[in-house]
């Protein structure tokens, strides 16, 4: 995984993301790599988990289980220095600007 800050490395790395609403498993073990400079895009179903790995992602959102690193960061224990470089819009499927 890239150091904090570095150009080099993926820019998203997962592995064995996992998040539970009580008994509910929303995230059940995500692994992905997304080199810098590459498009993701993150398809599927109302309820599929899509919204809560963003969140995590970005760091909005605790994981109980995984690695993440974004930019070489861990948003779970360093949201604000990763905070200073990414910016996320989440935008709910089917709307479109007028």
């Amino acid at each position: 995984m890239a150091e904090p800050g570095q150009q080099d490395g993926a820019a998203i790395e997962v592995r064995g993301l996992t998040k539970s609403y009580g008994g509910v498993h929303a995230v059940r073990g995500i692994d992905l790599t997304v080199e810098r400079g590459h498009i993701f895009a993150l398809l599927g179903p109302n309820g599929a988990g899509k919204t809560t790995t963003v969140e995590i992602l970005e760091g909005y959102r605790s994981r109980d289980g995984g690695t993440v690193q974004v930019l070489g960061y861990d948003p779970g224990r360093q949201r604000q220095r990763l905070k200073r470089q990414i910016g996320i819009v989440l935008s709910p499927a089917g709307w479109i600007p007028t």
